[in-house]
């Protein structure tokens, strides 16, 4: 599944940073001054997750591939952006194509980086680039409402009608500075709107990049913005991207555990943050382990076997006969596939089987 998550924010908070923190396959420029990243970088991350590395120490496979999500570095946001300012118009066309946003907010002091909005400010910082998204996805419904009005009000189409309504308390909604994802539609109601991607309605978690000292405890900038995003349940990252910047540069194992004891770390806060964006865009992983590979597959919680399968090829999903199923916990319990089907612990599943987070498959296809 492809996937991704934009890294936004304004110029200069540590966007490009974090990108070569958190990317294993790419390395963003990272300067300090306005419109450095201009076209977006787009790297590969590794999904960090523990049950990989047991699965490894069990079945003893020749190799071993993690499940991957992808982070785009956007070019940073300035007010305008909606109407053009800056690369306002490019920066909003590359936030439309990515699944969920990482909303990067400066949390720190230095007199040494650019700042153009003047005195550190969380909540201000991030309300410029909510009211820059809500203003083009304001733009974008009251567009397709003057398309739709006339069929609606004419009677003739009934799925206009019910489309001009869901259109006017978006735009209701985005008056009054709301992001769309706040206003609680339906699934149906989605439809009528799923043309328009709007930028508003993906989801959004933050990183409040703070200085060396606040990185355990975080600070005065970092507890504002919790507060401020309190009411939309969305998770706030503290962490330092410089010195995460520094950890991912370390390829031994040893020099990285030496590295973060300094820092009283117990992982990197990369961690932290690629487990929820992997949340936030509600997936989960189940895995493949046999002894040429143990793999990690992402799929969308509630998938069914088919669908599952379908991530790995879709002859697979096409000619689903049935899963092998094994539960993380039972395979670890007793060691390997064989001892898990001599004690009853392997099941098998037909097409209406949700897919649990953990479960360890084999597929049974014909095509």
């Amino acid at each position: 599944m492809a996937l991704q998550v934009g890294i936004v924010g304004l110029p200069n908070v540590g966007k490009s940073t974090l990108f070569n923190a958190v990317s294993n396959s790419a390395k963003a420029q990272a300067s300090n001054y306005r419109f450095c990243t201009i076209e977006p970088n787009v790297g590969l991350v590794d999904v960090p997750d523990e049950r990989l590395a047991k699965l490894e120490e069990l079945v003893k496979p020749e190799r071993v591939v993690p499940t991957t999500i992808e982070f785009v570095d956007i070019a940073g946001l300035v007010k305008g952006a909606s109407k053009g300012e800056g690369l306002g118009n490019k920066f909003l066309a590359n936030i439309r194509e990515v699944d969920a946003i990482v909303h990067v907010i400066r949390c720190f002091e230095d007199d040494n980086i650019l700042r153009e909005e003047g005195a550190i400010n969380p909540v201000g910082d991030k309300e410029i680039i909510d009211t820059e998204l809500q203003l083009k996805d304001l733009e974008s419904v009251e567009k397709k409402i003057a398309r739709t009005e006339k069929m609606a009000k004419t009677g003739g189409d009934p799925k206009a009608k019910v489309e001009f309504e869901i259109l006017k308390k978006c735009q209701a909604h985005l008056e009054q500075g709301k992001n769309i994802r706040e206003l609680g539609l339906s699934k149906e109601d989605r439809v009528a709107i799923a043309d328009l991607f709007l930028l508003t309605e993906k989801p959004v978690l933050y990183v409040a990049n703070v200085d060396e000292a606040s990185m355990l405890t975080g600070n005065k900038f970092s507890e504002t913005l919790q507060a401020s995003v309190k009411a939309e349940n969305a998770t706030v990252v503290v962490m330092n991207n410089s010195i995460e910047a520094q950890i991912s540069e370390l390829e031994d194992p040893a020099d990285k555990e030496l590295f973060l004891s300094e820092y009283n770390l117990t992982e990197p806060g990369l961690n932290r943050l690629i487990r929820s964006a992997y949340g936030l865009l509600n997936l989960i992983t189940y895995f493949t382990a046999g002894v040429q590979e143990v793999r990690a597959w992402t799929i969308h919680t509630g998938w069914k076997a088919p669908q599952a399968a379908g991530v790995i090829h879709t002859d697979f999903e096409k000619g689903f006969i049935k899963a092998e199923v094994i539960g993380y916990d039972d395979y670890v319990k007793y060691g390997s596939e064989t001892a898990c089907r001599d004690n009853g612990r392997l099941r098998i599943e037909g097409k209406e089987y949700v897919v649990s987070d953990g479960d360890v498959m084999h597929f049974r296809f014909n095509v």
